[in-house]
């Protein structure tokens, strides 16, 4: 009853607390926002000045009293008070943007965060969200929620295989009955591939170029095996020598040369774990296929690659940016599913 009271003044939402991106399920609406996980602060007041997209704006363009920082590494709060700050913008934006009722921001929260996580780190996640206003929180494993996500079934006696790729971890998961079997979350992300980019272009162009253009010429030509038209784009930054402005043409081969050390080391993980994987489960897997979800996924040809290197299907789920998000209002949708899985989350109510 007192569940049915709140749920009249105040929503439920799930986030995908990400390393580059958060995601916020409404539950009842879908997907209400996608915002970069970016706080911009001012350095000599720590006042909060951004968040979000238009912090991320700020990167690299501030001035030296400002900083626009990712308060998230490698899937976990690195900043406290900066990340508390970034949840309570989240929760009130989604609440102004549902004004078709008077509602009170005090939600019931489910937040994914990487099965790699310490004690510290989850209860930080827990502090920070009931800091921000959340009247309850739960925390789930984000292999889970992605494999929810994706509509697997997760609570039958079956293997099922997802690899969810972020920005700051790469959650690699074998799960049956309702829990992880075998897990192999590695902090290696979207963001090494990145660091590759950028480590390219000083070495063959003699270039110093930015966090954020390495991410866009990720997105733009990022491919795992070759393309059936390969592309190419100018890449602007400064020379190292002059340290002048300075633009060369480059290719989508060259951009995968960059980023398969990192590619290479997520297959390896994959790999590791399904020798680790009992044979019952992997012969589940050989028909259902691994599902590969968050931002990696969206490297093109990546499915390609891991279906030759990993002898098994590989399907890329519908959505891959949001499927932990997905995962998560699945459960706020069914608490029993929540409470079926619930064995090494943490509540605070």
């Amino acid at each position: 009853m007192f569940n049915s009271f709140w749920e009249l003044i105040t929503y439920d939402i799930g986030i995908d607390l990400g390393t580059v991106n958060t995601i916020v399920y409404l539950r009842g609406k879908g997907i209400i926002l996608s915002e970069p996980s970016v706080v911009a602060i001012n350095k000599r007041t720590k006042r909060v000045l951004a968040v979000g997209k238009e912090a991320r704006q700020m990167i690299g363009r501030t001035p030296a009293n400002v900083v626009a920082i990712r308060p998230l590494q490698d899937g976990v709060i690195s900043d406290f008070d900066t990340t508390q700050a970034m949840i309570h913008y989240l929760i009130e934006k989604t609440h102004m943007q549902c004004p078709k009722f008077f509602k009170i921001p005090k939600p019931r929260v489910i937040v994914g965060v990487p099965s790699s996580v310490t004690e510290v780190e989850r209860q930080a996640v827990l502090d920070a969200c009931k800091t921000a206003g959340a009247r309850q929180v739960f925390v789930v494993e984000e292999t889970m929620a992605a494999a929810i996500g994706s509509g697997l079934p997760v609570e039958e006696a079956s293997g099922n295989m997802v690899v969810d790729i972020g920005g700051g971890t790469s959650g690699i998961a074998v799960i049956s009955l309702g829990d992880i079997v075998i897990d192999k979350t590695i902090k290696i992300g979207g963001d090494e591939m990145n660091q590759d980019i950028v480590n390219y272009a000083k070495q063959k162009y003699n270039m110093l170029i930015g966090d954020r253009t390495a991410e866009d010429i990720k997105i733009a030509l990022g491919s795992a095996a070759p393309l059936e038209e390969e592309r190419t784009v100018d890449l602007q930054g400064r020379d190292l020598l002059t340290g002048l402005p300075k633009s060369v043409e480059i290719s989508s081969i060259e951009v995968r040369e960059a980023i398969m050390p990192t590619i290479d080391t997520i297959t390896q993980a994959a790999k590791d774990a399904v020798e680790e994987t009992p044979p019952e489960l992997v012969s589940d897997i050989l028909i259902s296929g691994l599902h590969l979800s968050g931002g990696g996924a969206l490297i093109k040809n990546l499915s390609v690659l891991w279906e030759k290197k990993l002898k098994m299907p590989v399907k890329v789920v519908d959505e891959p940016l949001s499927t932990v998000a997905r995962g998560t209002a699945e459960m706020l949708d069914h608490i029993e599913l929540l409470e079926k899985i619930q064995k090494g989350w943490d509540e605070i109510s």
